[in-house]
């Protein structure tokens, strides 16, 4: 449903090398009915898909390490970040996304995979919603050792952690990626169901 309060005056493209970083100015009705005129800046990079890979059997996930630019220029040390598999769309279904993202990203070829939810990574500045997969895996379905595309400047480190070790990094601050961490208290609280 249309917001009628909201109506956008003015959109300006800001940056569009990368992803699309726009300024918009828009009208909208406050709390106490008065009309103001707001600029805000929007990223938009697209939407994407974010899956945890898992082993009840083994009490293990499949995680990656890679450098993260924008964590090491704020702060972390190496810029190196533990993360679930993800990807942006680029206009697939995000089905077919995250699986061709898994075999790239990890080696694993999923056979079958549930949606858990979606949501806003960052609502306040980026446009991206994110849905959120789960996958078992096995052994069995490796098919690469993983790692990334080479023309796309991936250095993706693989790693299966133990599951609760995983739990634990979210606590020690070993992992800081907030899509991972909302995956891994997902499984912290449903693996019994699983």
């Amino acid at each position: 449903m249309q917001n009628s309060k909201v109506s956008i005056i003015k959109t300006e493209i800001l940056s569009d090398h990368w992803y699309t970083l726009r300024k918009i100015t828009y009208t909208c009705l406050n709390r106490a009915g008065v009309l103001e005129t707001v600029s805000r800046e929007a990223y938009d990079r697209g939407n994407g898909a974010t899956i945890l890979l898992y082993n009840l059997e083994l009490n293990t996930v499949i995680l990656t390490r890679q450098f993260r630019l924008p964590t090491f220029i704020n702060g972390n040390e190496n810029g190196m970040l533990i993360e679930a598999c993800a990807g942006l769309l680029d206009n697939e279904h995000p089905e077919d996304c995250i699986r061709r993202e898994t075999e790239e990203e990890t080696g694993y070829k999923i056979t079958a995979l549930k949606k858990i939810f979606e949501a806003y990574m960052s609502p306040g500045s980026v446009t991206e919603i994110l849905h959120f997969y789960i996958a078992e895996y096995t052994k069995t379905m490796q098919i690469s050792d993983g790692g990334g595309l080479e023309e796309e400047n991936e250095n993706i480190e693989v790693l299966e952690i133990d599951m609760d070790r995983a739990f634990d990094m979210m606590g020690t601050g070993e992992i800081k990626d907030a899509k991972t961490i909302m995956l891994l208290q997902h499984m912290r609280i449903n693996r019994k169901s699983l």
